[in-house]
């Protein structure tokens, strides 16, 4: 079966199909370390594009004590194999200092925020608050004809919440992308 018959089988993005290799597709979080310089993100991004791995999230700061240097949190899916090209490829890139994939070293604690606006009238109105309330996201804005609320937690989390408030009406969602930290006293630094 070629891959375009199989179009439902394949990773959005992707040149390759999973079900044809018959390995398990997982998630994975990356925290990668690099100097803080003009084009090195577009480099980081152009090894996932030129490839064609998919880039779930991605979010850049720099370290604040050393602003010489930045982490790129990135999340990206695919097999084992697939993975560890992508560790590979990233550890050889020149101004990344060190990889380290979150998921495979420990656990880890991972984080998003995101903005939710959703347009309701009347019950759903206050549904959407009930909804707010039970998942602990604050109100950021507020209009006679919407809401804004304001949200932090797991990715699960956060897409729970923006399933429920979409059932409620016509929603728009900024999310940060995904930050993520090993738990325990390791500090990764360059």
């Amino acid at each position: 079966m070629t891959p375009k018959a199989k179009a439902g089988s394949q990773q959005p993005g992707a040149a390759y199909t999973f079900e044809e290799i018959g390995q398990d597709v997982r998630r994975h979080t990356f925290a990668v370390i690099v100097d803080n310089e003009p084009g090195v993100l577009a480099r980081v991004i152009g090894l996932f594009s030129g490839r064609g791995y998919n880039i779930e999230s991605l979010t850049v700061s720099t370290v604040t004590e050393d602003e010489s240097v930045s982490r790129i949190n990135i999340v990206t899916t695919g097999t084992a194999m697939i993975i560890e090209q992508i560790k590979a490829q990233l550890d050889r890139l020149v101004p990344i200092h060190n990889v380290h994939d979150l998921t495979i070293e420990g656990p880890s604690v991972e984080k998003e925020l995101a903005l939710v606006k959703v347009k309701a009238q009347d019950h759903q109105r206050r549904e959407s608050l009930r909804i707010a309330d039970i998942f602990g996201a604050t109100v950021a804005d507020t209009t006679l004809e919407s809401f804004i609320f304001q949200i932090s937690g797991s990715p699960d989390k956060v897409d729970s919440f923006v399933e429920l408030m979409r059932a409620l009406g016509e929603t728009e969602i900024a999310r940060s992308g995904v930050v993520a930290m090993s738990r325990g006293s390791h500090v990764t630094t360059p």
